[in-house]
């Protein structure tokens, strides 16, 4: 069957085709998703690398890039500004000591930053442009007036550069210097027509919050944040309930509550080798099998894609820099960790079937669990998929898709593996996944209605 080809296919998903040659990044008609301009869906698979102007050099730039291509991301999300004024590994710095942008130097900031866009537009890949962090904005580090100078600045370098993605914000509330943030994305999308914009809200929050009725946002982000079940922390400002700070799936649905829709996307769930809450190793580390929880219980609830981060390259730390949040781990080797190049799995499953079409639908399950045994499904016309993060049995209503009989599989969210389980009469069953019994088994049961061939 073709479909199962295609989920077979190994190769190095380097990009042949650069994805904007189907034309700019849009929302599609239904609000949901992003496309290209000629209808190519574009699932956002991305990768987090907020220190990179500060801490790589060229020829590590280049070689980060390579090996996000290779495990399949087509976007990573960059702090073009750290600080005021930012220093990168040459020494350069972005601003003089009065606070203006320096554009003169020899091979200086702003030209590095150049050459990681530009580096990233060869291998098909989007950059994340987050303008400045939330935290130096709260600083006072930027004005008003210096949000207007700073937006034209940006939006006149990079608006002809086919691989940027606008991300207002970082990791700050949008009521915090909210004139600011409205200057900064307002300057820029009155110089920029060609770029999709979002804003980066703090953790456990959703942009929409704030911003669902601003005309420059066209997406929006949610950070479901590094917490744990039961870790409220004295946090009098959390906005959700106790003991759901995993369930990361809610916010898609707090998110379309606001009006009107726009797509939306988990843009910092936890990272792979962190400590959970971030503050005290003893919690213990969020490891692969959580960062696979997260992207499939996201995605499944409806987000149209998925971020990525890992504690060792998110900072690219190596010997000779300061460690934040406990890690150990030089960058390069992180990107060997399994969680990193297992995201791809996902990606290549999302595309297999007709995107457009396919929506949450919890009706699905019959017997549903709580917090890690809850199953989550997503289905379009013919097809069905449910996340099972716990591998137990799963009841599991056929009738929901077309067809007097169904094919169904288990794929393994670790390898990508298909497990052929059998054809099946349409009606309510019960199924078992496909366990090996080594450790966390998660993976996705697979119902397509067995008359139904795609044309890959």
């Amino acid at each position: 069957m073709a479909v199962l080809m295609l989920l077979l296919m190994t190769n190095s998903m380097k990009a042949q085709q650069k994805p904007w040659e189907h034309g700019r990044l849009q929302v599609s008609d239904n609000q949901r998703f992003l496309q290209h301009a000629d209808g190519t869906p574009f699932f956002w698979l991305g990768e987090t690398a907020w220190l990179m102007p500060e801490r790589l050099n060229r020829e590590e730039v280049a070689y980060y890039l390579d090996k996000i291509c290779d495990a399949g991301y087509n976007m990573t999300q960059v702090q073009v500004l750290n600080d005021v004024p930012a220093i990168n590994i040459y020494g350069q710095p972005s601003h003089d000591k009065q606070g203006n942008l320096l554009t003169k130097a020899d091979y200086g900031y702003w030209d590095h930053m150049d050459y990681i866009v530009s580096q990233a537009e060869q291998r098909g890949i989007y950059i994340g442009m987050v303008c400045i962090w939330g935290g130096v904005v709260k600083a006072g580090k930027l004005s008003v007036e210096q949000a207007k100078t700073y937006g034209r600045f940006l939006a006149n370098r990079y608006k002809d550069r086919p691989n940027i993605i606008w991300i207002i914000g970082g990791d700050i509330q949008g009521d915090i210097k909210a004139d600011v943030w409205e200057t900064l994305a307002t300057t820029i999308e009155l110089i920029d027509k060609n770029h999709l914009m979002t804003f980066h809200p703090r953790g456990r929050y959703t942009s929409a919050r704030w911003w669902s009725r601003a005309a420059w946002i066209d997406f929006h982000t949610f950070q479901s944040g590094h917490r744990k079940y039961g870790q409220r922390m004295n946090d009098k400002t959390y906005p959700i309930p106790d003991n759901t700070e995993e369930d990361n799936w809610m916010y898609v649905d707090s998110t379309w509550a606001y009006k009107p829709m726009k797509p939306v996307i988990d843009d910092e769930p936890i990272y792979e080798g962190i400590p959970k809450g971030l503050h005290d190793p003893n919690e213990g580390m969020w490891q692969a099998c959580d960062v696979r929880r997260y992207a499939y219980w996201s995605v499944f609830a409806g987000s149209c894609g998925h971020t990525y981060g890992h504690n060792a390259i998110m900072q690219f730390y190596k010997p000779g820099y300061p460690s934040a949040y406990f890690n150990d781990k030089v960058w390069t080797e992180a990107l060997e960790d399994p969680g990193f190049n297992q995201m791809k799995h996902l990606k290549r499953l999302m595309l297999a079937f007709p995107y457009f079409e396919r929506v949450p639908d919890q009706s699905v399950i019959l017997d549903n669990g709580t917090q890690y045994d809850r199953l989550i499904a997503t289905r379009g016309n013919d097809y069905l998929l449910v996340y099972n993060y716990t591998s137990r049995d799963m009841k599991i209503d056929l009738r929901k898709i077309s067809g007097d009989q169904k094919k169904v599989w288990w794929m393994d969210a670790r390898t990508g593996r298909l497990t052929y389980l059998g054809q099946y009469d349409n009606k309510v069953l019960t199924f078992r996944p496909h366990k090996t019994g080594t450790g966390i088994e998660d993976g996705v049961l697979i119902a397509i209605d067995k008359t139904i061939i795609y044309d890959f």
